[in-house]
């Protein structure tokens, strides 16, 4: 998918002394990386979701009023005011991107460095100022685009790169499990059972009882599936094209529509508040970052009064 065009214009200041820039974001980017001292940079939200690829979407446990947005130009911090600041000290291509569902500082991600190549398996235990190669994988340096980490048992992370990979000891070593399911999108692990996985993709929502050794459908319709989500209290998310938002409760299969109002685009990615099942984030595919507070069931822009139906 190609960037999109990018057009010069101006910067203002913003009230809190920091400096917000409206400018396009490989502008941006290169005043960030030039700039040793002075006012922190800042950046619209929109802005730099018209101008990056979005690979993750996060709560931020430390402050769950605050979004982590992992794209293409390194890992952001967005505040509720709508200003998102970059929070990685690189402008790395950050993929797989996932928290720890215990440790709110402890994340972890693979893609691309911003030189070319790939990074491997990473973990920050700040809260991602700071980052640590774990591992290359299995015939690496792994490019992970789908990464899970079990909530049941969060030293179990899947990875996917030239096939399906596990690490059973929080990513330090890893093992070739099998392919990959064809066209996949997205990966989750369960939050019920370390070797329970669900798989996003082009031919439907399948889930796996072993570790993704073999495969079967979750969902009566097997269309197109974009996403798929747990929670840490086993609910399980996915958007089915043509259907909508479904959701379950782990480990059946009792699906409920919650949501299809999302026009022409499609989620991409998901996040919930831990503790709070009304509270969702969702990124879709026409660059717009919405909220619910009523558990999926209607939606606004984040930041935002207004709602989305």
């Amino acid at each position: 998918m190609d960037e999109p065009n990018r057009t010069r214009c101006q910067s203002k200041p913003h009230v809190s002394g920091r400096t917000v820039f409206a400018a396009p974001l490989s502008i941006m980017l290169v005043i960030l990386n030039a700039a040793v001292a002075g006012p922190a940079l800042e950046f619209p939200v929109e802005r730099l979701l018209s101008a990056t690829h979005v690979h993750g979407l996060a709560v931020d446990r430390a402050e769950p009023t605050r979004l982590l947005i992992a794209t293409h130009h390194g890992l952001f911090l967005l505040r509720r005011d709508g200003i998102a600041e970059l929070r990685s000290p690189t402008q790395d291509d950050f993929m797989g991107f996932q928290v720890h569902p215990s440790e709110p500082n402890v994340l972890f991600a693979s893609g691309h460095p911003s030189t070319g190549g790939n990074l491997g398996v990473l973990r920050s235990e700040d809260g991602g100022r700071q980052w640590t190669k774990l591992s290359d994988g299995v015939g690496g340096p792994v490019d992970f685009h789908q990464m899970s980490i079990s909530k049941a048992d969060p030293e179990v992370i899947y990875g996917v790169h030239g096939g399906l990979q596990v690490s059973r000891d929080g990513g330090l070593s890893w093992t070739q499990v099998s392919a990959a399911p064809d066209g996949i999108i997205a990966l989750a692990a369960s939050a019920t059972d370390p070797d329970r996985l669900y798989a996003a993709t082009r031919g439907g929502l399948l889930y796996s009882e072993d570790g993704g050794g073999s495969w079967s459908s979750a969902h009566f319709v097997q269309k197109p599936t974009s996403l798929a989500h747990t929670t840490s209290d086993g609910r399980l998310y996915a958007f089915i094209v043509g259907l909508g938002l479904v959701e379950t409760k782990e480990p059946g299969f009792s699906w409920k529509v919650i949501s299809n109002g999302f026009g022409d685009a499609y989620p991409l990615h998901l996040a919930d508040e831990p503790g709070n099942p009304n509270r969702l984030y969702i990124f879709t595919s026409d660059n717009r970052l919405l909220e619910s507070a009523d558990g999926g069931a209607t939606w606004q822009p984040f930041g935002t009064n207004g709602t989305t139906h």
